[in-house]
C-alpha cells in the first residue's frame, strides 16, 4: 500500500500544484510586474521530470515518516510541517537573502511545497 500512497499522492500533489501556480502566478505578476519570470507552459519533459521529482519527495518522506514511525495520518501530518520548515522554508528565506529572489516569489515557492507535503502527508498517511 506504501508504493500505492507514494504514486497517489505524487500525481495529486502535481495537480495540486499545478492549479496553485495558476492562481498564484498572477499574484506574482500583479505585485513584481515586469520583474516576474514568465514561466509560460510546461513542456512535455518539464511536466515528466516535475512528477519524477514529486514521486521523489513523496518516496522520501514515506522513508522519513517509516524511520519516524510517524506513518500513520495523525502523526504524518505534523512531521510534514517540520520538514516543511526545515528545508524548502529555510532554502527559500536564504534564497532571498543570498540571491536577490523577491519575498513573493519565495512565499509562493514556500506555499506550493507546504501544500504538497502535506497532501504527501495525508494520502501517504491514509494508506500505509
Amino acid at each position: 500500500m506504501i508504493v500505492l500512497g507514494i504514486g497517489l499522492s505524487a500525481v495529486a500533489a502535481f495537480v495540486a500544484s499545478s492549479v496553485y501556480y495558476a492562481i498564484a502566478s498572477p499574484v506574482e505578476r500583479k505585485v513584481l510586474g515586469d520583474k516576474a519570470l514568465d514561466r509560460g507552459r510546461p513542456t512535455a519533459w518539464k511536466i515528466l521530470a516535475e512528477l519524477v521529482r514529486t514521486t521523489l519527495v513523496a518516496a522520501v518522506f514515506a522513508w522519513v515518516a517509516a524511520q519516524a514511525d510517524r506513518l500513520s495520518l495523525p502523526d504524518a501530518l505534523p512531521l510534514a510541517l517540520v520538514l516543511w520548515a526545515g528545508f524548502p522554508l529555510a532554502l527559500l528565506t536564504g534564497s532571498i537573502a543570498w540571491e536577490k529572489v523577491a519575498p513573493v516569489t519565495a512565499a509562493i515557492h514556500a506555499g506550493d511545497w507546504l501544500l504538497k507535503l502535506l497532501l504527501i502527508a495525508a494520502i501517504v498517511g491514509a494508506l500505509h
